[in-house]
């Protein structure tokens, strides 16, 4: 399929799943986006016989899709950029302390709680599972996706303060995902590869502060560009471009393109970008964009969808798929309540906070992604199929129930 016709698919499957959950299922936004397009995914896969025609265009058009290189270099710089333009910064600035130590301690702990768990269980099942990939599998599923988190964070009534800390940690947390990712799929690569602390630091400097470097100087230029304007178009298309040079730069430049997206948009959307005679500037600006992210997110979350089309491996992991959901949500409660404990004064997190905080930290595209990226060996299909199961339990389950979570945790 060429791009326009992938495209054109894309648009248009959307459109189309989307208008069946507004007008019959009736589920909350992407939530139903998802669900629908699972449902329909199961459909043409078991009529597949029936109707030929329209499983091989499903399945050639999800096989045409690079799902990876999609989202991590083209569609997320966009979505982070919308989500962080809609955050307080002086929210985020007085939940620092949380949201550091869960995006950098909670992540690493995380990995490593899930990562023994899962290697002590895959015996159980007779399944040769490494350690080092057991690692890498919580490496992968450890980080809060943020365009899954802040989606449902819309539509939730979470504690102000929670929500801060919940939205922070999945939108700083990739430095830290990406750098264990990276690190132990060069060792798995590799079995006498050699990790040194000196090249654990580079990586991390040059993921995590290349990347925030680059969102600073991005947007410092961007907004006073548009400063010296008084057409909304060039704004709109100024800010465009920054989104799009961020990519392409942190991709050549090997840095966190989600982080420099965020600071970018934390930037700008802190920042006035009124013009003279026209003082709704700033609403409409962000009205564009929130319109941008509902787009983008739409056709992510069909994407994901249709991706059980390609994935007929999912019947064979089922049960490990199964266990690795438990064991995602033991070592994020673990990872939040030990450093709660350690640090109560600075963190201030109750047993309710810990539950709310473990129940909103959902699993999204970015993992998928990452497990997609993993180079061909005997236990990517595992990987990848278990990576499916947490992400469909996150988005849809605990999704739905958040509200009722919160509801619960509050009273």
């Amino acid at each position: 399929m060429n791009t326009f016709t992938i495209i054109t698919a894309l648009v248009t499957i959307s459109a189309l799943i989307s208008y069946i959950n507004n007008r019959f299922i009736k589920l909350p936004g992407t939530i139903g986006v998802i669900v629908v397009s699972l449902l329909l995914s199961v459909l043409i896969t078991l009529t597949g016989k029936i109707f030929p025609g329209a499983y091989d265009f499903i399945k050639d058009l999800t096989r045409s899709i690079d799902f990876t290189q999609t989202l991590l270099d083209i569609m997320l710089g966009f979505l982070l950029f919308a989500s962080a333009l809609q955050f307080d910064f002086q929210k985020l600035k007085e939940q620092r302390i949380p949201v550091l130590v869960l995006s950098t301690v909670g992540v690493i702990g995380s990995t490593f709680i899930f990562g023994f768990l899962l290697y002590w269980t895959a015996g159980w099942f007779h399944i040769d599972l490494p350690l080092v990939y057991c690692l890498l599998f919580g490496a992968l599923i450890s980080p809060t996706d943020p365009v899954a988190v802040l989606s449902v964070l819309k539509k939730s009534k979470v504690p102000s303060s929670l929500e801060t800390i919940i939205g922070g940690e999945s939108l700083l947390n990739d430095g830290t995902g990406i750098l264990l990712f990276v690190i132990l799929k060069e060792v798995a690569g590799q079995a006498d590869a050699h990790v040194s602390f000196a090249h654990t630091v580079a990586l991390f400097s040059q993921e995590v502060f290349g990347g925030i470097l680059l969102g600073v100087i991005s947007g410092i230029v961007a907004y006073r560009t548009m400063k010296r304007v008084d057409d909304f178009q060039i704004i709109v298309l100024v800010s465009l471009s920054m989104v799009m040079v961020i990519s392409v730069l942190g991709a050549m430049l090997h840095v966190s393109i989600p982080l420099a997206a965020v600071s970018a948009g934390l930037i700008l959307g802190n920042t006035s970008l009124g013009i003279k005679n026209h003082p709704d500037t700033q609403r409409y600006f962000h009205n564009v964009w929130n319109l941008i992210d509902e787009l983008l997110n739409t056709i992510l979350f069909v994407m994901i969808g249709l991706q059980i089309v390609v994935m007929p491996s999912l019947k064979n992991y089922w049960q490990i798929g199964l266990l690795s959901t438990l064991f995602v949500l033991a070592a994020r409660g673990l990872s939040i309540a030990i450093p709660s404990i350690l640090l109560k004064r600075s963190l201030k997190t109750t047993y309710k906070g810990i539950t709310i905080l473990v129940w909103a930290g959902l699993r999204g595209g970015i993992s998928v992604a990452l497990a997609l990226s993993l180079p061909d060996s005997p236990y990517k299909e595992l990987i990848l199929s278990s990576s499916y199961f947490v992400v469909l339990f996150s988005i849809i389950v605990q999704g739905l129930t958040l509200k009722r979570v919160v509801n619960a945790m509050v009273k």
